[in-house]
């Protein structure tokens, strides 16, 4: 269980697109930092917290960070994070960088709308009382990824460049995709076919129901080719894990494919992650009216192993597929498509530079990356934007090294104008001149962190199955 909360604090479910004006006043508190110079802002701005750090040496570049999605649940330690790494934040005060992020009004949920406001909120207090920036990168993981690249999109005589880290571009997407696994373990690992997926009047039994399903399928030959086909049509990863390599035997490979099933689209974006959604929404924002889930399962390119799976427990592959075909159907609400396509997919107009960073199995999140890089080619300019992608399982599966090299290279291309070489050899190579620490990723399916290897690869991720446009 406490892994699956983990999963859920640093899930990538939205982004946001459209802010109001920044009206605030400020309390703030300063306490000295740890060395000569330092200064550490704490306050709030219209009842949202935030956290500035300044060096000893201000070089001029603010870094505006924006946190990721945070459920309303027990456990979640207080505090705001400045970056994806703690040894980041640590390398760039000690080279000059200052350091910004609010905590947005609520601190749980789905807080995109507020983040923007909160944001441009606390960015305005700065130039205010530390100084006008020479230059300002949004950055942000996860949800926060989405936000940060949307504020400049919002804002673009604001910010100079964007770092998405693990960020999810095309919410409605993702939400869809979540209701589509739900609806397949509800309909292929339940026996009660009238369990409420989406306006959840008990969502706690529902997601109980859910992952009881799932953990008995695991038991079984049977119960295994159908996650195997839950994961397909989810298009979900074979490899859950930064810590270990991606799995090849066929129930290990399972068996990860379905802790992404159960900890991020059962727990996390299930019925009880979509009370939020939908009271912020005003409805259901999802659909699975009109999909075709055996044209979905063989465009995932996992036809061949969840084939390989069924030949392996003799379950009828047809048959499963029948279920799904008659089913009965989830609606959405045009009210809460509205919200949602208003506030998660992005304009991809890129007025600034952008750089992305994924892992190659991070759930919807790898396929999203790639999606986001065609709307750029349609919508934006795609010299401005560069992606990097390190071949780790896990959501979020990056080191202090790698945040820091995709920041360097987007600064590198601000202040010259030119990209410097972004192949994998070159970036493995720097990434090892950092120390051990600054190499170390955390694994949430292990809850540990450990040093890896230097992992940038130039393979390149599936293409989104259910794209918003």
């Amino acid at each position: 269980m406490k892994r699956l909360r983990t999963l859920v604090a640093v899930a990538a479910v939205a982004a946001g697109l459209v802010s109001g004006p920044a009206t605030a006043t400020a309390t703030a508190t300063t306490t000295a930092g740890p060395g000569p110079g330092r200064h550490t802002y704490t306050g709030s701005i219209d009842g949202a917290e935030y956290r500035v750090e300044t060096p000893a040496r201000w070089n001029g570049t603010l870094i505006l960070f924006s946190h990721g999605y945070i459920p309303d649940m027990p456990g979640f330690p207080p505090g705001i994070t400045l970056a994806h790494r703690a040894e980041t934040e640590q390398w760039l005060l000690d080279h000059g960088y200052a350091l910004a992020g609010s905590d947005y009004k609520g601190r749980f949920g789905m807080l995109v709308e507020e983040a923007l406001t909160d944001q441009m909120a606390l960015l305005d207090w700065f130039e205010d009382t530390v100084g006008e920036p020479r230059r300002t990168v949004s950055s942000g993981f996860s949800m926060g990824g989405g936000i940060a690249t949307h504020l400049a999109e919002l804002h673009p005589d604001r910010f100079d460049g964007v770092l998405a880290i693990g960020s999810l571009q095309d919410m409605p997407a993702n939400l869809n995709r979540g209701l589509d696994v739900t609806f397949a373990v509800r309909t292929l690992l339940t026996d009660d076919q009238r369990l409420e997926l989406v306006k959840a009047t008990d969502p706690v039994h529902s997601v109980q129901v859910l992952q009881q399903g799932v953990q008995q399928a695991l038991t079984t030959p049977e119960g295994r080719a159908k996650l195997a086909l839950i994961g397909a049509v989810g298009q979900l990863p074979r490899w859950a894990t930064a810590h270990s390599p991606r799995p090849t035997d066929l129930v290990e490979a399972i068996r990860q494919q379905a802790w992404w099933t159960e900890a991020a689209y059962v727990a996390s974006l299930g019925p009880t992650g979509r009370v939020d959604i939908e009271r912020r929404a005003g409805g259901n924002p999802s659909s699975n009216v009109g999909v075709d889930y055996t044209r979905q399962l063989v465009r995932s390119g996992d036809l061949p192993f969840v084939a390989e799976a069924y030949r392996a427990s003799g379950a009828d592959l047809r048959a499963d597929l029948r279920a799904l075909v008659d089913a009965p159907r989830i609606a959405a609400d045009e009210k809460a498509v509205a919200w949602a396509t208003r506030y998660g997919v992005s304009a991809a107009t890129t007025p600034t530079p952008v750089v992305t960073l994924h892992g190659m199995a991070e759930g919807i999140i790898t396929s999203d990356a790639r999606w986001y890089g065609e709307q750029v080619r349609h919508h934006g300019d795609p010299n401005r934007l560069r992606q990097l992608y390190v071949d780790r399982g896990d959501h979020g599966a990056f080191s202090a090294a790698d945040e820091i090299i995709a920041l360097t290279a987007l600064l590198h291309r601000i202040e010259t104008g030119r990209w410097q070489n972004l192949g994998p050899r070159t970036l493995n190579a720097k990434v090892a001149t950092f120390t051990p620490q600054q190499q170390t990723v955390f694994d949430i399916y292990t809850f540990a962190d450990k040093v890896v290897p230097p992992a940038f690869t130039n393979q390149q991720p599936p293409k989104a199955l259910r794209p918003t446009r």
